[in-house]
């Protein structure tokens, strides 16, 4: 995909557009190595310089993260994402456990109210997801089916508001959920989320809010989150 214009700030906008473009269309997902400056350079058919300002524009807006002898990391989805991930990273967890817990409640209402068939069916099989990855024993995999199962109660709300403002928010949820979970997850950690989809599926508001809100303190009462929040 050569660049032909021939302004060198030009040239960069339209490599940051397409850098862009791999992370937030999730080509290139959260923890994703991108290639290597070289072959960046192949990629683009511009000159290294051109795509070293592109990686350290995109750094600076917190989307990617430049580490010396291991490689450039995708750390957020959207500007927003890395500003917030950037702001909240050291927030205190009962802080970051209230705020959760109020938007998660919110969507949860929602989503009692304004489910559809499709979004009954895609919280099923991200419930199935999580507790499968639960089994599997692996960290990461049961991290990103977990953050994935709370974005979807916050989709069924059908408020573009909200899932726009958690999204930006998925970022910063994964890593403290990475952190609290360890390397090793506690079997007496687990977190059922059935009832909460009961309750969405119900139709039920008061239910499902109360089971979202509550997530994220039981997780915070144990002393180190548990795989859930």
């Amino acid at each position: 995909m050569p660049l032909t214009s021939p302004r060198r700030s030009a040239l960069v906008d339209q490599v940051i557009a397409q850098l862009r473009n791999q992370i937030t269309s999730g080509e290139w997902p959260v923890g994703f190595r991108i290639p290597t400056e070289p072959e960046l350079v192949e990629l683009f058919g511009v000159a290294r310089n051109t795509v070293r300002e592109a990686v350290r524009a995109l750094a600076h807006n917190g989307l990617l993260d430049i580490r010396q002898g291991s490689g450039t990391y995708v750390i957020a989805t959207s500007e927003l994402a890395g500003v917030m991930h950037r702001r909240f990273a050291g927030a205190e967890p009962r802080h970051i456990a209230e705020l959760r817990s109020t938007l998660e409640s919110s969507g949860a209402r929602l989503a009692a109210e304004r489910r559809t068939e499709r979004d009954l069916a895609q919280l099923d099989a991200l419930l199935a997801r999580r507790e499968e990855a639960w089994a599997s024993g692996d960290t990461e995999r049961f991290v990103a089916a977990d953050v994935s199962l709370h974005m979807a109660v916050v989709t069924a709300s059908h408020n573009d508001v909200l899932i726009e403002l958690y999204a930006d928010l998925g970022d910063l949820v994964a890593d403290w959920l990475r952190g609290d979970v360890g390397a090793v997850l506690d079997p007496a950690a687990h977190l059922d989320h059935a009832r909460l989809i009961d309750a969405i599926r119900r139709g039920d508001g008061d239910a499902a809010a109360s089971e979202a809100a509550g997530y994220p303190f039981v997780c915070l009462s144990r002393g180190r989150a548990v795989p859930s929040g």
